[in-house]
């Protein structure tokens, strides 16, 4: 059973979230940051030699096709998959219940779905400065070639453990665990004070 946030406890984000222009924004805002809140955040992960059945389920409950491979991903805005380790695929869905979609899909046989909907926070990154911010905190390429529309990857800045995937030319939704969402905020905010930003 999956334990759901009470609406009278504040959400992780709530205490900092402060919308409007921030930083230097006098000659214009470069990056946009917001909270997004997915209804389904989901684990996969196939047994051994099952993994193209799992992508074949991914693909029957969400209408995303996926490429095989690490990192590889797809995102329709309403839908987002992406791989971030071999076998291991993050799902994402704005509405609640897509855990129970899989549920005759994916079998013991094939492997595991796990709900991480209440472990975590998402983050959105927007802007023609967006890979520039990103790039203080981790040591990947976020250049479009190197890092497509729908693709993900699985990285950490310092002790905070994150997946990020591109959603949009100059756009990343970032997954963070709960409890490090606040200060991973506020260090995303602070990074991005040189370029101007909004918080919407």
């Amino acid at each position: 059973m999956v334990e759901r946030q009470s609406p009278l406890e504040p959400a992780p984000l709530e205490p900092e979230l402060r919308t409007g222009s921030h930083g230097d924004f006098e000659h214009g805002i470069d990056v946009i940051l917001s909270e997004i809140k997915p209804g389904s955040i989901l684990q996969l992960a196939a047994w051994p030699g099952q993994e193209k059945e799992l992508i074949a389920g991914i693909r029957t409950v969400t209408g995303l096709a996926l490429p095989d491979g690490a990192g590889a991903g797809s995102t329709d805005g309403v839908r987002s998959v992406f791989g971030f380790a071999p076998g291991k695929f993050t799902v994402v869905d704005e509405a609640e219940g897509l855990v129970s979609g899989f549920a005759g899909v994916v079998t013991p046989a094939i492997g595991t779905v796990t709900d991480l909907s209440h472990g975590r926070t998402a983050i959105r990154i927007a802007g023609p400065k967006a890979e520039w911010v990103l790039a203080k905190f981790f040591a990947i390429d976020f250049a479009l070639p190197a890092f497509p529309v729908g693709a993900g990857r699985s990285t950490m800045h310092h002790d905070v453990f994150a997946q990020i995937q591109r959603t949009g030319a100059d756009q990343f939704d970032i997954y963070v665990f709960r409890s490090f969402a606040r200060s991973f905020w506020k260090a995303l905010c602070h990074a991005s004070e040189e370029v101007g930003y909004e918080v919407q």
